[in-house]
């Protein structure tokens, strides 16, 4: 029997109770909460923190935060049960190191050496999360980058950047990533998640698996 590397699906952008027990119950291995306010999926940790109180065990729970100050994320993990920070934004490896707390960093994708120079910049990293590019914004575009220009590199890889069920299968097959990432790929609107769009990008990336 050939054993094959089971990819990894995080739902980010998680606003509601019921998105994140449907999500849990279709089988994702982690999901996010977005802590950047110019997000329209923002949350706050007290409306996290209800929500994560809810949760099954064994589900990873994910900040995401875009240049924030270490205040306010340390105030994010003293009130809620974040098992993993995420960072969007220009934040360097000794900001992203002082919480002792594992992180992935978030890097939008502009071309092969460009982003195997900005990941050796993370050594520490769990992951490296690669995202399109889009000037001005950090992530949440809903655009996918070419994943044939995605280079080898030393951390788990996490793919994001405009994942939806019809898209994420060949994404899975050809860039074979760690996990991927999905926000807006498996929404009804901004911070609204769909539980029949969860589970069929869920059996696509199953599918993607099982031809490996």
């Amino acid at each position: 029997m050939t054993l094959h590397q089971k990819t990894r699906v995080k739902v980010c952008g998680i606003t509601r109770a019921d998105d994140a027990m449907a999500a849990a119950a279709l089988g994702v291995d982690a999901i996010g909460f977005v802590f950047y306010d110019k997000s329209p999926r923002a949350t706050t940790s007290a409306a996290a923190r209800d929500i994560i109180q809810q949760l099954p065990p064994f589900l990873v729970k994910v900040g995401l935060f875009v240049n924030a100050t270490p205040e306010t994320v340390r105030s994010c993990l003293s009130s809620c049960a974040i098992d993993i920070l995420q960072f969007h934004g220009d934040e360097d490896e000794n900001y992203c190191r002082q919480f002792d707390v594992p992180f992935i960093k978030a890097l939008r994708h502009r071309s092969t050496k460009a982003t195997r120079e900005a990941a050796e910049a993370f050594p520490s990293a769990s992951a490296i999360l690669l995202d399109s590019y889009e000037p001005g914004r950090f992530g949440g575009t809903g655009q996918a980058f070419n994943w044939r220009e995605i280079p080898e590199i030393t951390q788990p890889m996490v793919l994001a950047g405009g994942l939806t069920p019809v898209n994420v299968g060949s994404a899975v097959e050809q860039a074979a990533p760690y996990a991927v990432d999905v926000s807006g790929g498996v929404e009804d609107q901004p911070g609204i998640k769909s539980s029949e769009r969860i589970q069929q990008f869920m059996l696509a990336v199953a599918a993607a698996d099982d031809m490996k």
